[in-house]
């Protein structure tokens, strides 16, 4: 082989690697604000863990979420995933929106892996925090792949500017009852009644989009599903039957938060998890209410999905870090 083939030969080998390792990691989100904090290290084999928290808000207790993050760095996956409902939300103050996301960002500098936002309905209540999302993160649904796994992020509050403020208004009615003499009388009200509150809504756009995804990966070894709200139990137009339909010869398993209990579901011979929180209210008569990361090792044979109680998960010293020895990670074992 003479120099000059050489050369060539060493060129076509490099480009080959580059091209290998822009593949690990492929998104089509543009523009400036990107939807995760930092761009996930390459590795040199298939196999991979990522990390997936539960809701921190919905009435977030101080310190859990802190802890959470300092776990997960004992845990070193190589992405971290949530199911949303990162702040309290509730307001169309663009000052308080920012102050509350940057309390998030705060401590999600502290994590050594790439963090990647699924939007929840604390996080976009009404059409202002909405907006909001989209200038601070751009995209509200997306998809990536790394290490040949495809990851759908769904918006599941993509609702009609005018239905969410309807939500939005009901929202605000319920919670000035749930605050006053009488909360009991809030269960009458129309947001209660609302299918929105318990299953959210994928809009028509979102479930093509998903759609011309899955098509166009048709060689992903699984595919994964992330959103706040179970839209898959939601009856009628807006629910998971598009996308689902999309999915039905494919692996794939779905993450979804919101109800801040722990519930695991068998759907068309796939796993539905429900997580519960990394910080979120609980409910004290229930045992699935309990903080805890979801871990899970993508190897040949498919995922294996592990759930480790915050309250179990001690550093080198054998206690919980950040001092969380003193705090209470199931309500219903430490009224």
């Amino acid at each position: 082989m003479n120099r000059s083939t050489l050369h060539f030969a060493i060129i076509i080998l490099l480009l080959a690697g580059c091209e290998t390792r822009q593949r690990l990691f492929q998104h089509t989100v543009d523009g400036k604000a990107k939807p995760w904090t930092s761009t996930p290290v390459q590795r040199t084999s298939d196999d991979f863990t990522f990390a997936v928290v539960g809701d921190l808000n919905g009435g977030e207790r101080d310190h859990i979420f802190s802890i959470a993050v300092e776990q997960l760095n004992l845990l070193r996956p190589d992405l971290v995933l949530c199911v949303g409902d990162l702040i309290d939300g509730g307001t169309e103050e663009t000052e308080k929106l920012k102050a509350q996301f940057d309390f998030v960002e705060e401590r999600l500098s502290k994590l050594k892996a790439p963090f990647f936002y699924t939007v929840g309905n604390h996080d976009i209540t009404n059409t202002t925090m909405r907006d909001y999302w989209t200038t601070r993160y751009g995209k509200r649904y997306y998809h990536f792949v790394y290490n040949n796994v495809l990851f759908l992020v769904l918006d599941s509050e993509d609702y009609s500017e005018k239905r969410m403020q309807e939500i939005y208004k009901a929202r605000a009615e319920a919670l000035h009852v749930l605050d006053g003499p009488h909360p009991e009388d809030a269960r009458k009200l129309a947001y209660n009644q609302m299918k929105e509150r318990a299953t959210g809504e994928i809009g028509d756009a979102q479930s093509a989009y998903f759609e011309r995804v899955i098509k166009e990966h048709p060689h992903v070894r699984w595919i994964f599903l992330f959103m706040h709200k179970p839209v898959w139990k939601r009856e009628g137009n807006g629910n998971l039957d598009r996308i689902e339909k999309a999915l039905e010869k494919r692996e794939y398993t779905v993450i979804n938060g919101h109800v801040h209990e722990y519930l695991y579901t068998a759907r068309n011979d796939r796993d539905y998890v429900m997580i519960a929180t990394t910080g979120g209210s609980q409910n004290p008569l229930s045992e699935n209410a309990f903080d805890h990361l979801m871990l899970v090792r993508m190897t040949e044979e498919g995922p294996t999905i592990a759930n480790i109680r915050m309250d179990g998960l001690l550093d080198v010293t054998g206690k919980l870090p950040l001092g969380g020895d003193s705090l209470c990670f199931q309500a219903s074992r430490c009224r």
